[in-house]
């Protein structure tokens, strides 16, 4: 067994530890942000594709404040200066990489973890771009295409298409109704999401959960994994059991609502 081990594929199976010890930070971006970073890798561009500035107080060494900015960015409202919200607590992570023959290496330990966000003086841009977005994801196109024989008239389902006609010469019972709770919601984009939430929240500062899966028709688990992260919950007062943005994503919000 240990010849077969030896032998399977050029050290597949084998682990590569070279860079165990190597820090690594882990990132969360935007959305715009990866598309940005992944058409820029796909051109083969050597160029930098941005630079991290660390501000840090002499005074109180525990003070830190991570900013990154982008050499070059996509589209007009796009925005160039990001803040990197540092999480103090985190479960300890590795980063692994595979290539196409399956070999397997350990690339370093997440030293710091961050959350990426528009600088609030870039916030105005991001809010355009989102309603951008939300405007483009809810156009939906529609295509049927009618095929005529000797057995009726059927609908064949064409790219984009959201719904199915169908009918023949026979009289045929109609299908019972789906119960809305029998249907099976299928998750949408992340960044998608967050544009249509953004949208919600310009026609009401407050929504409920229920409210909020009846009109983006989203698992309410995964709902909940946004709205905590771009909301607060009410757990009183007169707005009792519903949720609001976050103070950083209402004005962009209200900054939108006034354009």
């Amino acid at each position: 067994m240990e010849d077969d081990h030896n032998n399977n594929g050029s050290g597949k199976g084998t682990l590569e530890t070279g860079k165990a010890d190597r820090s690594v930070w882990l990132m969360k971006c935007p959305l715009v942000v990866g598309k940005s970073w992944q058409s820029h890798a796909a051109s083969q561009d050597s160029q930098p594709v941005a630079k991290v500035i660390l501000s840090l107080d002499p005074l109180q060494s525990d003070d830190m404040q991570f900013t990154m900015e982008m050499t070059s960015t996509d589209g007009a409202n796009m925005p160039k200066s990001y803040s990197l919200n540092m999480f103090k607590d985190f479960v300890p992570m590795s980063v692994f990489s595979e290539t196409s023959q399956g070999k397997v290496a350990m690339e370093g330990k997440v030293e710091h973890k961050f959350d990426m966000k528009p600088h609030e003086k870039n916030i105005e841009e991001y809010g355009r771009l989102c309603r951008e977005r939300t405007n483009r994801s809810m156009i939906k196109n529609r295509q049927i295409q009618v095929i005529d024989n000797d057995h009726g008239v059927h609908m064949r389902p064409m790219p984009g298409m959201v719904g199915l006609i169908s009918s023949t010469s026979k009289d045929k019972k109609k299908p019972a109704p789906v119960k809305q709770s029998d249907v099976k919601r299928t998750r949408r984009d992340r960044g998608e999401l967050e544009d249509i939430m953004f949208k919600l929240f310009e026609r009401q500062p407050n929504w409920a959960l229920k409210q909020l899966v009846q009109e983006t028709d989203q698992p309410a688990q995964f709902l909940k994994e946004i709205l905590n992260e771009l909301c607060v919950y009410n757990k009183r007062g007169t707005n009792q059991g519903t949720y609001e943005l976050k103070p950083e994503y209402k004005k962009s919000v209200e900054d939108g609502g006034a354009d």
